[in-house]
């Protein structure tokens, strides 16, 4: 605990409830602010064009003079995606273990962001002080290297926010927990817990990467062709899995996707990554070995594995091409909206005939703690108060279940939505109201300016088509001088509509003429009456409502 007496502490969450991906809480100890995690979500399907989903940063820039630090948990896209986008609008100092510090500023050489930031490499044994108090860090699990669970010491007790994280006893390096240290923390008091609800719906507990380590081994020597592998970017243990599997059963591997060549590259350089140098080969030269030989490790650009995934099942990819002896490993959960992409990807892939092996199999686990973890998290922090965290509103639901069968009060349980304020004040913890939250859409270089209009606009020209009019007027002698031509995409086949497109010509002739009568008329209103007009009509005809853009010209 800190010896100055803190009066009012606040825990916001402005991401990562209520949703996978998107990790962001602020952190407010009397007037200092502090952020753990800017994390980014993949777009849901109906989020059509839209490449990365970011928090809403409005509350940190309206305070962006209170703002500490920001506290990076671990280096995945759900936890420090944002950050360069975040750094553009709040320039605040970064901490984070060696690894995460390193991803985080290979992703800001790729975005505008300011040169002055100020990185602060910690570990598990630093200690950040401030004002209102002092900051510490504890070593966790998790599928990469050098995650960290956060501390922060008040004088009503610590606030613990424990990231991404699962206990596995045959951990090791620098995937192994601080057990002492996390029952030292609950030992000395916890306030809050912010506890990785991921997993919260999973009996059991998470099964350990040994047992991939081995089944990875048994399919690679299986196999009969190359073995495709499709993970993310920074999963680092099962990069490091497939080297040392493909090591053991004499293997070269290509590795293929810019996103996870930067992070290979930055692993090997730092460390975290251990291959041969005659290992890894580059993926053009694949053809000068015997296809038993390769062993293609492969992601999108994004580091999101699926796009690039359903390019090679499909025969897209630009350097590789599925073949019906080739063995593919779906290393990886897809999030809960991607799932039936990837159904429909591993229908294509067994088209071709080739084998494809998934988490069914046991060749990829989660990072994340199941039941029996969470509990034991639980159990070693004894939280006074707890806000289960990181995962959809049913995932938080289940973890508040399990911290009540591990002893807690309901009431003491805090279900958080995107901006809630949980607030600590005079010894009790209540919800004090809410700050602005929710979805910022990147869409290209384009922040923010995609919103529900666009989207439903997306939504209806994929569904139903465009119909565009052109009538060009002579305003003088108020006639027709051409048209109406008509230019439809994505609604009906022209040339087996022809009745359909004639009578809607018609349609817009009566309009157009019976406006240009008038004494005076607008534009305006002659488009309104065209789009009116023709939706009643060709929703008649074929019960389809296309977007109707009717364009006037002059002569």
């Amino acid at each position: 605990m800190t010896k100055t007496k803190n009066e009012v502490i606040k825990v916001i969450p402005l991401g990562g409830v209520g949703e996978i991906g998107k990790s962001m809480y602020v952190v407010e100890i009397d007037d200092e602010l502090f952020v753990v995690d800017s994390g980014l979500m993949f777009p849901e399907e109906e989020m059509l064009g839209i490449d990365i989903v970011i928090p809403d940063f409005s509350y940190l820039e309206e305070n962006k003079g209170r703002v500490k630090g920001i506290f990076l948990t671990h280096g995945h896209e759900d936890a420090i995606g944002s950050l360069a986008y975040l750094l553009q609008k709040v320039q605040a100092p970064v901490y984070g273990s060696k690894l995460t510090i390193a991803l985080a500023k290979e992703r800001l050489h790729k975005l505008p962001a300011p040169q002055a930031i100020r990185f602060f490499e910690v570990t598990n044994r630093s200690r950040m002080n401030f004002k209102s108090t002092h900051v510490t860090f504890f070593h966790t699990t998790h599928s990469i290297p050098d995650s960290l669970g956060i501390v922060f010491h008040t004088s009503e007790g610590a606030i613990v926010h424990t990231g991404e994280f699962k206990f596995d006893q045959a951990a090791k390096g620098k995937y192994r927990p601080d057990l002492g240290k996390m029952a030292q923390i609950g030992e000395e008091g916890v306030l809050m817990l912010l506890s990785d609800s991921t997993m919260a719906e999973q009996p059991g507990h998470t099964t350990s990467e040994q047992v991939v380590s081995d089944r990875l081994r048994k399919a690679f020597h299986r196999a009969q062709g190359r073995i495709i592998v499709a993970t993310y970017a920074s999963n680092f243990i099962r990069i490091q899995q497939v080297f040392d599997t493909a090591k053991a059963t004499g293997k070269k591997v290509a590795v293929v996707g810019e996103s996870l060549e930067t992070y290979v590259h930055i692993g090997l350089d730092l460390g975290y990554l251990q291959a041969d140098d005659d290992q890894l080969i580059d993926v053009k030269t694949i053809g000068e070995y015997e296809d038993d030989e390769i062993v293609v490790l492969v992601t999108g650009n994004k580091g999101e594995p699926l796009v690039a995934l359903g390019q090679i099942a499909r025969k897209q990819h630009r350097h590789i091409r599925v073949q019906e002896s080739d063995t593919v490993l779906i290393t990886f959960t897809p999030a809960p909206m991607m799932e039936l992409s990837m159904y429909a990807v591993m229908n294509d892939l067994a088209k071709v005939g080739a084998t494809v092996l998934t988490s069914s199999t046991a060749i990829h686990v989660s990072g994340h703690g199941s039941q029996e973890d969470l509990k034991m998290m639980l159990n070693l922090m004894q939280p006074k108060y707890f806000i289960p965290v990181q995962g959809e509103y049913r995932m938080l639901i289940a973890h508040s279940k399990l911290a009540q069968q591990t002893g807690m009060k309901k009431s003491d349980i805090f279900i958080a939505e995107k901006g809630d304020i949980v607030e600590y004040r005079k010894g009790k913890v209540r919800m004090s109201g809410r700050v602005t939250a929710g979805n910022v859409l990147i869409d290209g270089i384009g922040v923010g300016d995609v919103g529900n209009i666009v989207l439903r606009d997306r939504k209806l020209l994929s569904q139903d088509g465009i119909f565009t009019v052109v009538v060009t007027l002579n305003r003088k002698k108020r006639t027709i001088a051409a048209g109406p031509e008509i230019v439809s995409r994505g609604f009906v086949y022209v040339r087996e509509s022809e009745e359909l497109l004639n009578e809607a010509k018609k349609l817009i002739r009566k309009v157009v003429d019976k406006n240009l009568q008038k004494e005076s008329f607008e534009w305006a209103e002659i488009k309104q009456e065209i789009r009116d007009t023709l939706s009643s009509f060709l929703y008649q005809q074929t019960k389809r409502r296309p977007m109707i853009i009717p364009i006037l010209m002059e002569y």
